[in-house]
């Protein structure tokens, strides 16, 4: 017996390293977390400060290897011998689910909202334009750069080199390293401390539309809701990519699309595309200054710090496994297909659903003539927002619904991933690592939300994602490395 325990540790050492990684994190937490908060934001400031500037740099240099490497000849080659494996739309589907999902719901009013009125930059455009313009910024290109960035990377040493998805694949040793061991290990705990930040906000909305919609202060709805996104996410990751992942990714953007357009036909439908062109316009000739925060585009190192080194964290620190899952989505097409596709396609549907969010909200708050910060609260604005509208109660339950679906998909594909990763890198892992982290990430979770319960809610989770600026830095030097290894890797070919 104790040699079967000893062969199965040698056998699975990244996964069971791992484990034991996210126990003491999770007692580390509960047994002291003042000094947990103190500790992380300590660090977290510091890397802001000093390595803020870098990302930014980071983020403009991705979005033009990816367009470089999209209109170069190696931009024809075809990720694997056959057709693409996804039809565009379910393609499309996952890959947005994967991507963003829940956070488009618990930003849609909100982030606009506070753009509008806090003016990120001072320019000739409206305060509106401004809002929207800045707002596409931030869950634009870059984005979907640091995601296409990754998924491009795996797509190429899986589908062209014909090694495992691993991504210390992307470094050229003869056998597997303390380095390259690091690398895995290190994608493996970003990735769950990046979901668990996610299910542990997306969980919290929906705790807070339930008790803005029934009125009352029960705490319970999280642990209820996080048990069943994990039953839901196990049962569709046991199914696979096909019978699984892929349906609920179809359904949820049916779902997207027809609350979109509920609100579309509802408010002044001319001002909200005039917004998103006008707004579409800017962020695109802006592109640059903004990317580098320069001149009138600049707002300032306090707002930078509270918004934009923040998201490019976040983006950052769910870069490898939502890059993984888009290039095990994307075998068969073409590496132009897949940048163009990632980068472009889901800042489109981004772009249209912020225009229509907070054009419509930008239009009720002048309506009320004072604002009292009715959409200030990031739990709780987008069902404020609704019962402005006919049948807020059926709209209000949709979000629910469609909250918790775009959660699934999201633990559901980092599920797969980790499983991927500590299955060998295997396309298709075994159902018990499946098992195994869909039972960490849910412990995980609940210690998160239990703590929530015992401290202020808004502590636990800004530690969550400050605790993300932390661990994505090294992916930020890491991706640098990446891109040189593999610019050489395609020039020897050429």
């Amino acid at each position: 017996m104790k040699n079967r325990i000893l062969d199965y540790i040698k056998e699975n050492t990244l996964l069971c390293f791992s484990f034991i990684s996210i126990v003491f994190l999770s007692l580390c937490i509960l047994i002291n977390p003042q000094n947990f908060y103190q500790l992380i934001e300590s660090y977290s400031v510091s890397i802001r400060n000093y390595f803020g500037v870098f990302y930014l740099w980071l983020g403009l240099a991705c979005v033009v290897f990816l367009i470089v490497i999209a209109i170069s000849p190696f931009g024809k080659k075809r990720l694997g011998g056959s057709s693409p494996e996804y039809n565009f739309w379910s393609w499309t589907a996952m890959l947005y689910s994967a991507g963003m999902g829940a956070g488009i719901l618990l930003r849609a009013v909100q982030e606009p909202v506070y753009m509008q009125q806090n003016p990120p930059l001072y320019t000739s455009t409206s305060s509106g334009i401004i809002a929207l313009e800045y707002t596409f910024y931030q869950w634009g290109f870059t984005a979907w750069a640091f995601y296409t960035f990754f998924a491009l990377i795996i797509g190429y040493y899986v589908y062209i080199k014909n090694k495992t998805i691993l991504l210390s694949n992307s470094f050229s040793v003869n056998d597997y390293s303390k380095v390259t061991r690091g690398v895995d290990y290190l994608t493996v705990m970003t990735t769950v401390i990046g979901i668990v930040a996610a299910i542990a906000l997306g969980t919290t909305q929906i705790e807070g539309g339930l008790q803005f919609l029934l009125k009352n202060e029960v705490s319970t709805y999280g642990y209820i809701f996080t048990f069943l996104i994990f039953i839901l996410a196990f049962i569709s990751v046991y199914r696979g990519i096909h019978k699984g992942i892929k349906k609920i990714s179809n359904f949820n953007i049916l779902i997207t699309i027809l609350l979109l357009v509920f609100i579309l036909l509802q408010s002044d439908i001319g001002q909200i595309f005039h917004n998103f062109f006008a707004a579409t316009y800017h962020y695109i000739i802006d592109f640059i200054p903004l990317s580098l925060a320069l001149g009138n585009h600049n707002p300032g190192k306090e707002f930078l710090t509270d918004w934009t080194y923040y998201y490019w964290a976040f983006w950052l620190s769910w870069a490898p496994f939502t890059g993984i899952f888009i290039a095990r989505i994307s075998k068969g097409r073409t590496v132009r297909q897949l940048i163009f596709g990632g980068l472009f396609l889901p800042c489109l549907g981004s772009f249209l659903w912020f225009s229509t969010f907070g054009t419509s909200a930008f239009q009720i708050i002048d309506n009320w003539g004072v604002y009292n910060e009715e959409f200030g609260n990031v739990f709780t604005s987008l069902f404020v927002f609704l019962r402005e509208y006919p049948l807020s109660s059926v709209t209000s339950l949709v979000t629910i619904l469609l909250l918790v679906g775009f959660l699934v998909t999201s633990v559901d594909s980092a599920i797969f991933v980790l499983s991927m990763f500590t299955d060998k890198g295997k396309e298709n892992p075994k159902k018990s690592h499946r098992l195994l982290w869909a039972i960490a990430l849910f412990l995980f979770t609940e210690t998160i939300l239990i703590l929530a319960s015992y401290s202020a809610a808004e502590n636990v989770l800004t530690a969550m994602q400050k605790l993300l600026i932390i661990t994505s830095l090294p992916f930020a030097f890491l991706s640098v490395l990446i891109a040189i290894n593999f610019t050489k890797s395609i020039l020897k070919k050429s």
